[in-house]
């Protein structure tokens, strides 16, 4: 199955090769979760702040419970500060 992956900011050093502009389509053996997968690219899950799937907020407490369907997008943002 196949899911687009999305890291913005900080996150983007955890892409895969090939990645283009914060993004890659990633080609999937097996089912996961969001945070399956993402604990298999080295992403720290205090880092992960946002989880979108579709577009759809994702709470943290979903983000291993949640399986990911092919054609998904999966976008993540770190917690960020500003004033």
């Amino acid at each position: 199955m196949k899911v687009r992956l999305k890291l913005y900011a900080a996150l983007g050093q955890y892409l895969p090769d090939g990645a283009e502009k914060n993004e890659v389509e990633l080609a999937l053996a097996e089912p996961t979760t969001p945070g399956g997968l993402l604990v298999s690219l080295g992403v720290p899950g205090e880092q992960c702040h946002l989880v979108l799937v579709n577009g759809s907020y994702l709470a943290p407490s979903e983000r291993d419970s949640a399986s990911l369907e092919d054609g998904d997008t999966l976008a993540v943002w770190p917690p960020v500060a500003g004033g």
